[in-house]
């Protein structure tokens, strides 16, 4: 058994269009013009597997873009869609069992989701895939805030959860985080708004330098964890502070999605947007580098990983 990096060939990005009965109602026209270039993007390169309530006229035709009718309650589809593995050298889809971030929203269509477009069988064990990030060696990275919360598997112990992670995903090694988190992040402090495998031996991470940012003490104890793993290190530059509606959001340029030939960086109209996008051109020099402003989408509190889930 062996959890892919998500470098490495792909079948499809899934995603789930946004729908009326969910929190994007407010302002639905906005979100849906951001999937639409979103999706657009990544059929340029990959197959797109779409998840709509009822039939689209949207996207126009593109042999490449595949419609998948089922309901959901949300569109974060990176913790409720199927994880991919490696056995044997065939592709197996892991369905684990998705409660709404630890209790904290619906979830009871975005845990049927899988069954119905995919026909897994359902593991009676809660995990996101938002909450895991793998180097496609045996070792993953994640946190303890999140794996270890009450709500998510209250039954196990921490060196339950680590056995029961190693055989699922046939680890060598799991690296816990026990420090670092953003504001305004409902899920307990996902992975992927943090630190992430860019290759097998190197981890590019978010700082922040601002002593007065209410980040700066977790991040900067982050990033002592992060030197005591033994990878190599690339920073990434701090977000300044966005809001919608008196609310700070979790904004992060930890939150990329690697597809085939690209890398999708989210983009926040941020003076450090330009020099993000160049780190990311260093770290995949073979890969195109696309930003792509994710203002609307971080407005309920994720990003453009957050959206989608790599089908391998």
């Amino acid at each position: 058994m062996r959890l892919p990096a998500e470098w490495e060939e792909q079948k499809a990005l899934l995603l789930a269009y946004p729908h009326e009965k969910s929190d994007w109602l407010p302002y639905l026209d906005e979100i849906r013009e951001f999937y639409k270039e979103f999706i657009s993007i990544v059929a340029h390169y990959q197959d797109v597997y779409l998840i709509t309530q009822k039939a689209l006229n949207f996207p126009p035709t593109k042999h490449n873009i595949h419609i998948f009718k089922a309901q959901t309650n949300d569109t974060w589809v990176r913790d409720f869609g199927a994880i991919t593995v490696f056995e044997n050298n065939k592709t197996k889809l892991l369905d684990f069992t998705f409660n709404g971030w630890g209790l904290k929203f619906p979830a009871n269509y975005d845990n049927q989701l899988n069954r119905k477009i995919f026909h897994t069988k359902k593991i009676g064990f809660v995990l996101e895939g938002g909450s895991i990030d793998s180097n496609g060696e045996g070792v993953l990275l994640t946190t303890s805030t999140c794996l270890l919360e009450a709500n998510r598997n209250p039954h196990l112990s921490k060196d339950e959860i680590e056995k029961q992670l190693k055989t699922f995903f046939g680890l060598k090694k799991i690296l816990w985080l026990n420090h670092g988190f953003l504001e305004g992040d409902d899920t307990d402090s996902h992975i992927d708004m943090l630190a992430r495998f860019v290759s097998a031996n190197k981890i590019a991470y978010i700082t922040c330098d601002n002593k007065d940012d209410i980040h700066y003490i977790e991040l900067k104890l982050m990033e002592k964890e992060l030197q005591s793993f033994g990878f190599e290190l690339v920073p990434l530059p701090f977000v300044s502070a966005k809001y919608f509606e008196n609310e700070r959001l979790p904004v992060s340029y930890a939150n990329f999605v690697i597809i085939n030939g690209a890398v999708i960086m989210p983009t926040y109209n941020d003076p450090n947007d330009e020099e993000a996008l160049k780190i990311f051109q260093k770290l995949f020099p073979s890969r195109d580098i696309i930003g792509l402003d994710a203002s609307v989408l971080i407005r309920q509190h994720g990003s453009i990983h957050c959206s989608c889930m790599n089908i391998f």
